[in-house]
């Protein structure tokens, strides 16, 4: 597997960013990708297509607000990739979910390429200890007695169920969450199919930067140097909504480190059309392997009882 790529255009490394949907409002998020678009950087921001119908802890706007909506449009037609975040900020039965796929693809087009998990809700896919196989699952579990997730989208009994919808809708799913730089270092299979969660497509991993703090953590110059020298790709995990745009302007750290990332001659497109590139280069989507997909385990858990990472 080809962990050093020949990016386009002679470009030297590959950046883009999966930003989930929480806690966003216009005046905190638009913003940000005014920011980014000046500086020639095309990431992926995924929605809600429901409105909630219930109180949420981790909840923001969806594409039901008309303003929110047609912001999401422009982004689309200016370059940027418009992901899922589940349908809704809590948790959908599965004619909600269908409803909300529908809505996405009139909205915006076509299905949704790239998609990953709300945290809270028990439609998630593949969630929680549900990721994991083994012993490695049996270790997540002990870890999280107190606060087990109920994940239910990839169980066919389930109320909650909609694993054939995403099989045959969605493309790219997010799974694991590292604190390397280079994602494609931590995971050199991505995009990659894995037998053992038959209703997802393709997975794809990243890097932690959820919010502000984690995020120009991540991106600080040594690391952007690194993964420059290595000619990595790097799909960042983050919030823009957390702190990002405060009392009226960007945060200058944060600007700071993006300008001079752009300088550095990447390739800055959004998460499906870097994947999708991976993918040819790689021959086509990976199907991994019991050593592989135990070694990917084993890193992310490790990670997780260190870090806390999603």
């Amino acid at each position: 597997m080809k962990t050093r790529i020949a990016w386009p255009d002679g470009k030297h490394f590959a950046f883009t960013v999966f930003d989930d949907a929480d806690y966003d409002r216009l005046h905190n998020v638009r913003p940000v990708y005014e920011f980014l678009a000046d500086l020639g950087i095309f990431t992926t921001k995924s929605v809600w297509p429901l409105a909630a119908t219930q109180d949420a802890k981790l909840s923001g706007l969806s594409t039901e607000s008309p303003e929110y909506l047609a912001w999401a449009q422009a982004l689309q037609r200016t370059g940027f990739e418009i992901g899922l975040h589940g349908v809704r900020c809590h948790s959908s039965l599965r004619e909600e979910t269908q409803r909300g796929l529908e809505h996405f693809r009139a909205q915006f087009g076509h299905d949704p390429r790239t998609f990953s998990n709300h945290f809270q809700n028990a439609d998630s896919i593949y969630w929680g200890d549900a990721r994991l196989t083994g012993i490695y699952r049996l270790l997540y579990r002990l870890a999280n007695l107190r606060h087990p997730l109920r994940t239910e989208g990839h169980h066919p009994g389930s109320p909650y169920f909609w694993g054939d919808l995403c099989q045959e809708r969605v493309r790219y799913v997010r799974n694991f969450v590292f604190r390397n730089i280079n994602t494609l270092a931590a995971c050199p299979w991505m995009p990659y199919r894995d037998p053992a969660f038959p209703f997802v497509n393709a997975w794809y991993s990243s890097s932690e930067g959820a919010d502000l703090a984690s995020f120009v953590e991540l991106l600080g110059e040594a690391n952007q140097d690194r993964l420059a020298a290595e000619g990595g790709a790097c799909i960042v995990y983050t919030h823009f909504a957390k702190g990002f745009h405060a009392g009226g302007q960007l945060n200058a750290r944060f600007t700071s480190l993006m300008k001079r990332l752009a300088g550095l001659g990447g390739w800055f497109v959004p998460v499906g059309m870097l994947l999708d590139f991976l993918a040819t280069q790689h021959g086509g989507i990976h199907s991994l392997k019991p050593a592989e997909r135990n070694a990917l385990q084993r890193r992310w858990l490790l990670t997780k009882l260190r870090h806390g990472s999603s």
